[in-house]
C-alpha cells in the first residue's frame, strides 16, 4: 500500500534499544488513501515510531463499498485504487479481515489478496506495485497494511520478490487462537521471510489467555474487533497498545481480534518519506528522482513498469524544503 499523504512526514528511527514491560496506548491518525479509502495509521505514530523492524502500520475497514460507490468522484469505483507506486528497502505484508484486493508488481506478480492468506512483498532496492478493489468483488473491505524495515544487510541486495500463502500455521492455546502470519508465536512457525527476528499473528480472544512472548522482543497488539484488556489500559476498536520488551508473557482479557507484532528492536536508523525508506536524506532523493525518471521513461532497471495495470503510476510528492532529519523511535 501506498503513503499518499501529499505532505508526507519525514522521519527517522531506530537507534535505540526498547525500554523494559509496560502497556502504551498509542492513538491513530486518519489518512485518506486516493479517492476512496480512509485508513488509521498507527505507525509511525507521535510516540512510537517502531516495534521490532514493524515501521508502518495502516488498518482500514470495515467498508460496505456497496454503500459508499455512487459518491466516487469517478462512476463504478469503489474500494481501494492505488495505482503503480514504489518502493524501497522493505517488506509489505498485506492482510485482509474482509474482502479482496488485486496485487500487480513490477516483478510479474499477479495475485489476489484474501481473508487469513498472506501477502508479502520484499522491495530490495526498488520495486513497485499496484493495489485495486475489482468491481465485482466482495461488498465489505477490512484489512491491514503493514511495513517492515529491511536491515542494512539485504535491503539493497536482497532481489526483489513477492510471496503469497494461501495455508498458514494456526495457533490454539487456552482462551485464544488464531493464524501465524510472519515468525514464531508459542512454538508455531510461519513460512514467511523475515530479514530480522520478527514475529505477526491474527489472534481471536475469547476471554482470558496468557499470550507467550520472547522478552527481547518489543511487542504490540492492534485491536481489529471487540475490546481488550492489558493490566489497566483497555483496548477498543482500531486502538493499539504498545507493550515495551522483557516479557516471557502476557495475560490479555476480553473478546476481541487483534494483530500481535513484534521483534527484536530494530538498532539501525533509517529515514522513511513517502513510500521510500533509506539510510541518510541523499538516499530518498536519489530514490524520488529515479522513481519520476522511471514514469516518464515508462519502466527503468531500478523501477519497471507493473504489468497488466491500466492507468498511470503514481507521481511522488515534492520533497520538504529542508533536509530530512533524524528524529528518536520515540518519544
Amino acid at each position: 500500500m501506498s503513503n499518499l499523504e501529499d505532505r508526507p512526514a519525514e522521519g527517522v528511527c531506530g537507534g535505540e534499544g526498547a525500554e523494559g514491560p509496560v502497556v502504551e496506548r498509542l492513538e491513530a491518525r486518519e489518512v485518506v488513501l486516493g479517492r476512496t479509502t480512509k485508513v488509521r495509521r498507527l505507525l509511525p505514530n507521535k510516540n512510537r515510531r517502531m516495534v521490532g523492524a514493524w515501521c508502518f502500520v495502516d488498518h482500514y475497514g470495515p467498508d460496505d463499498l456497496t454503500a459508499r460507490v455512487d459518491s466516487y468522484d469517478v462512476p463504478g469505483e469503489r474500494g481501494m485504487l492505488v495505482p503503480p507506486h514504489p518502493h524501497t528497502s522493505l517488506q509489505t505484508v498485506s492482510w485482509l479481515f474482509e474482502g479482496e484486493i488485486e496485487h500487480r508488481d513490477s516483478v510479474g506478480s499477479h495475485a489476489m489478496v484474501r481473508p487469513g492468506e498472506l501477502n508479502i512483498m520484499t522491495a530490495g532496492n526498488g520495486i513497485a506495485h499496484s493495489e485495486v478493489s475489482l468491481p465485482n468483488g466482495p461488498p465489505m473491505l477490512h484489512g491491514a497494511q503493514l511495513w517492515v524495515a529491511l536491515p542494512d544487510s539485504h535491503r539493497t541486495t536482497v532481489t526483489p520478490h513477492f510471496n503469497a500463502y494461501a495455508d498458514l500455521p494456526e495457533l490454539d492455546l487456552d482462551g485464544a487462537h488464531g493464524t501465524v502470519m510472519i515468525g514464531t508465536v508459542a512454538g508455531i512457525t510461519s513460512p514467511a521471510p523475515a530479514y530480522t527476528p520478527l514475529v505477526g499473528a491474527d489472534i481471536q480472544l475469547d476471554k482470558t489467555a496468557t499470550l507467550p512472548l520472547t522478552p527481547a522482543f518489543e511487542y504490540a497488539v492492534l485491536v481489529v474487533a471487540g475490546s481488550l484488556t492489558v493490566g489497566e489500559l483497555t483496548a477498543g476498536f482500531g486502538e493499539m497498545l504498545y507493550l515495551g520488551a522483557g516479557r516471557e508473557a502476557i495475560e490479555l482479557t476480553g473478546d476481541a481480534r487483534f494483530l500481535l507484532l513484534g521483534g527484536e528492536p530494530f538498532e539501525e536508523q533509517l529515514v522513511m518519506w513517502w513510500n521510500f525508506i533509506g539510510r541518510s536524506h541523499e538516499e530518498i532523493v536519489a530514490a524520488r528522482n529515479d522513481w519520476m525518471a522511471s514514469i516518464d521513461a515508462h519502466g527503468t532497471d531500478r523501477f519497471p513498469t507493473v504489468p497488466g495495470y491500466d492507468g498511470d503510476a503514481l507521481p511522488a510528492p515534492p520533497l520538504p524544503a529542508t533536509r530530512l532529519k533524524p528524529r528518536p523511535r520515540s518519544r
